[in-house]
């Protein structure tokens, strides 16, 4: 009678313990998914930023697409942020940041119009949807920041340091897009706020050198290296801005970067995938 108490007590006691477990890895699984998709909502909205600073020198219905896509996939990770179960950020913050993205769009909304209407963009609308984009981001980074902590989510140095590059990436893109679209870069170089590109270049390297900073075989080794080879190639141009103008080649090359930092991290996430 006594072992069959034993025996009982045990299996309880087991029994707790795998619900303990599995408990957090939900909540671990729970944190993971709200910090990648407060990631994904600073990367979608860097992207429309600057495919409308294409469009306004184009008025190009294939990059107006892209404009929408952005916006849509920010949209999509601002309302997984907001319907998350993680618990990790109140509903104040989530709020205040959907607030900011509202206004984002907004200005998104008043300045495509002004192209589509005018042919040419109104350059006070420009920077205050720049400025904004800068404010709003900030603000998705800090509360990226306060979900790490809440959340006391164990995150990969490596997987950080690739979001990081991943966003560094996304701006650059943006800003480099002003300086070398012939409708705006005249009297508008970006938001007041925002880092020169020569400097966002060199904190790219950075970021970088940590996320190689690692062991790397198969299909990782091959991204790690297909990211840097692409980087070298147009390093120069985001270091040297004003002397070598190739908008066209920055894009193409500046996205393989970002698709390749997408599957990196996932990589870094599930080596054993």
């Amino acid at each position: 009678m006594k072992d069959a108490r034993l025996r009982f007590v045990s299996l309880a006691i087991g029994l707790i313990a795998l619900a303990i477990a599995s408990l957090g890895a939900k909540a671990q699984e729970a944190s993971d998914s709200f910090l990648s998709d407060l990631h994904n909502f600073r990367i979608s909205n860097y992207m429309a930023l600057d495919a409308y600073y294409r469009f306004s020198g184009t008025g190009d219905t294939d990059t107006l697409n892209e404009i929408v896509v952005g916006i849509n996939t920010a949209n999509d990770a601002m309302n997984n942020v907001s319907q998350s179960t993680a618990g990790v950020l109140s509903g104040d913050q989530i709020e205040a940041l959907n607030q900011e993205f509202d206004k984002f769009k907004a200005l998104m909304r008043d300045n495509i119009n002004d192209v589509r209407n005018r042919g040419y963009p109104d350059l006070r609308l420009v920077s205050d949807m720049a400025n904004q984009a800068v404010t709003m981001n900030n603000m998705a980074t800090e509360l990226y920041t306060v979900a790490q902590e809440s959340s006391q989510t164990k995150t990969n140095a490596r997987v950080e340091a690739a979001r990081m590059a991943a966003v560094k990436m996304a701006q650059m893109m943006a800003k480099y897009s002003v300086r070398s679209n012939s409708a705006v870069t005249q009297t508008f170089q970006g938001s007041d706020t925002e880092t020169s590109l020569d400097e966002q270049a060199r904190q790219f390297d950075e970021l970088l050198a940590t996320v190689r900073n690692g062991p790397a075989q198969g299909e990782l080794k091959t991204l790690l290296d297909d990211i840097s080879s692409k980087w070298q190639f147009i390093r120069g141009s985001y270091i040297n801005y004003n002397e070598n103008n190739v908008g066209f080649v920055i894009d193409r090359y500046s996205k393989g970067i970002l698709n390749s930092l997408a599957t990196t991290i996932d990589l870094l996430q599930n080596p054993a995938s």
